[in-house]
Parts: C-alpha cells; structure tokens; sequence
C-alpha cells in the first residue's frame, strides 16, 4: 500500500483486507521494502505474482494463473492511485523477478469517491473482486463486492449531508 492511502478516507485496500482471510498489508517502499515482505516473497510455500494490467515492456513475464499448483497463490495487488501503482511496479526492484496477471474482466468502476481519468481503471478493491471470480472464488468475490457497495453508498451520502450542512 502506498504511504499516502494507508490514512485516506477513500481507500477500498483496507475492504479486501477486512472482508478476506489472510490478506497481509504492507507499506510500499521503493528502496527499503518490510522485510516481513521479502520473507513471505521468498518462502517456498507461495507463488507470488503481482495484479498489474498487461504492457508490452513485460509481455515476458505475463501470466493467465499461478503456474505452480503445489504452492499457495499469492496475489500483490498495489494500493494507491493508478500513478502511484504504476510507480510502485516500475520502481521495486524486489518485485521485478515475479510473473504479472492481469484481471480478466470487463468491468467498469462502480467507484464514486475518486474518479480516475481511465473508464476501464478499477479500484484495488474492484481489482480484487476481477481476481476472485476469475479463480472461481464466488462468495468471497460476493461478499467483498456486498462490502465495497455498502462502503461506497455509505461514504458518498456522508459527504452529501455535509455537503449539505450549514456553516
């Protein structure tokens, strides 16, 4: 997660992490990742791969699923707006070495709290639900979206009334 998201009121990350077992936040940093990070990347159970849409510059490391069924799939989905994220899968070198999957979907963002300027662009938490009914995980993708919706209508009719307010 980008160091600026972890206090915004906005931020959909901190939904999946509620709402999904074993979710593990980390804060981004280019040049000195947590090593509890580095541990979990390099521990012989998983498969790390990071969420990122497809680009041409590393076509090569490209993915449609996590290509060792003996090891538990790991997702890293990057937490800040679309040009943090970019920065942070550009600029970790520790992150370099990991295959690349991108959301199959056709979605479009539902996100009413921060627009970017991108229709096809999903929030982390959107990006999330893609992943989640893309491996055939149904009830967390439901439960997550139920979650995001709730937290979107909540949010947006709370700025509405202040909005509202009188001075």
């Amino acid at each position: 997660m980008h160091h600026n998201e972890f206090y915004k009121p906005t931020n959909t990350g901190r939904l999946i992490a509620d709402s999904v077992a074993d979710t593990r936040i980390f804060e981004w940093s280019r040049t000195e990742p947590p090593q509890e990070l580095l541990d979990a990347l390099n521990d012989p159970r998983y498969a790390p791969c990071i969420v990122f849409p497809a680009g041409d510059d590393y076509q090569n490391r490209m993915i449609d699923a996590p290509v060792e069924y003996s090891r538990i799939p790991v997702f890293i989905i990057l937490d800040g707006t679309w040009r943090q994220a970019r920065r942070m899968f550009r600029h970790s070198r520790y992150l370099q070495h990991l295959p690349v999957i991108e959301p199959r979907t056709q979605r479009l963002s539902r996100y009413s709290l921060r627009r970017s300027t991108v229709e096809h662009h999903l929030c982390t938490a959107e990006v999330a639900i893609a992943l989640l009914e893309q491996f055939n995980e149904q009830r967390a993708a439901a439960h997550l979206e139920r979650y995001f919706d709730l937290f979107n209508g909540e949010y947006f009719e709370s700025r509405r009334k202040w909005d509202r307010s009188p001075e």
